[in-house]
């Protein structure tokens, strides 16, 4: 993608009068932020402290703020960009297909593998069956419109699901694959997510650099009749994806 310095019109001539200056400059940069499309340049922090008056580091803080949110990315010698938007995982138990479609864009997957493997104690203790229970296992690459942004592997038990190994899952969703082949509502779910650096073998498949923070999923999900139905482990780039949570705060008693 061609990257270019936004156009000076693009900005107002001067800040607004009153309040803090780095306030200021940040509802400027959100505004920019908003109008431009990914990969698009911002002005350097030396065009932005001669256009504004301001110290260097005065800029350098906003851009860095950017930065940490997610909503800017800076290349070595090179400049700041505007960075790709981030896909949000609200509360719903949905599939990844479903998320996707969901914010318009279009779900993929690269198979890894697909293969029978034995439970080990881990998986036999998760999907409540016994040690060397015949398992299936599915690699992907998820995808958003054509860009990696997820790795994903799950496990199902194999006596419930015969078969499965042969599903083409590069265009199929398993939510959907287990709704109307085996018949499987999908009840609730629960999931751990910690931080985690992306290693050089996952940064390849998700054209990162080495040490990009990502976020790890493990999930267990239940259908209706509380009987687990996968367990699946998922690394999700943490520059593309991020977390909705909504709380309530209880009575005290």
């Amino acid at each position: 993608m061609a990257r270019r310095t936004a156009p000076p019109t693009t900005l107002p001539k001067r800040l607004p009068k009153g309040g803090p200056k780095g306030q200021a400059l940040r509802g400027i940069l959100e505004d920019l932020l908003a109008s431009l499309p990914p990969g698009a340049a911002l002005p350097s922090e030396r065009e932005l402290a001669e256009r504004y008056g301001l110290a260097r580091m005065t800029v350098r803080s906003e851009i860095e703020r950017l930065t940490a949110e997610g909503l800017v990315y800076r290349l070595q010698g090179r400049g700041t960009f505007v960075s790709e938007p981030r896909v949000a995982q609200a509360g719903a138990l949905s599939s990844f297909t479903e998320d996707m479609e969901a914010r318009g864009l279009e779900p993929g997957s690269v198979v890894l593998s697909a293969e029978v493997a034995e439970a080990d104690g881990f998986l036999a203790g998760t999907l409540e069956i016994a040690p060397g229970d015949p398992v299936f296992r599915l690699d992907r690459v998820r995808t958003a419109d054509g860009d990696p942004v997820a790795i994903e592997q799950a496990f199902l038990p194999l006596h419930r699901f015969a078969g499965i190994e042969e599903v083409d899952f590069t265009q199929a969703s398993l939510f959907d694959v287990l709704a109307e082949r085996f018949s499987v509502t999908l009840r609730d779910a629960r999931q751990r997510v910690v931080a985690a650096a992306i290693d050089p073998e996952e940064a390849e498949l998700l054209d990162v650099p080495e040490g990009e923070p990502g976020l790890r999923f493990h999930t267990v999900a239940w259908d209706s009749d509380g009987v687990p139905a996968y367990y699946a482990a998922s690394l999700y780039r943490g520059d593309r994806y991020e977390i909705e949570m909504g709380q309530t705060r209880g009575l005290a008693t």
